[in-house]
């Protein structure tokens, strides 16, 4: 992966802190609490930039993992959202989710 910075960096620390525990390191998923978010099922063309703002606000029904639903996310702006979207879309870059 390429080095980041800026916004991007505080996603990655937002990311590690709060969301990593399910989606896993760098988003690889963890098979006992949620998806990878580095999967052509989470590239921009399906899974939109506002798709992970409303899934992080409301939560979301599981639809295309077995892991059950999300719970909505508390404490986060959608500043940070955007940040850690950012992060995101780094990530899914450098493995070729485009």
């Amino acid at each position: 992966m390429p080095e980041i910075s800026g916004n991007t960096a505080i996603g990655q620390n937002i990311f590690e802190r709060i969301c990593a525990a399910c989606h896993g390191t760098q988003g690889v998923g963890n098979a006992e609490a949620g998806p990878p978010l580095i999967h052509k099922i989470y590239e921009p063309g399906h899974h939109g930039d506002e798709s992970f703002q409303r899934a992080v606000a409301q939560g979301v029904r599981a639809h295309h993992w077995r892991f059950g639903d999300m719970p909505p996310v508390e404490g986060l702006t959608r500043g940070d959202v955007a940040m850690v979207i950012d992060y995101i879309r780094e990530i899914q870059r450098s493995n070729g989710i485009n």
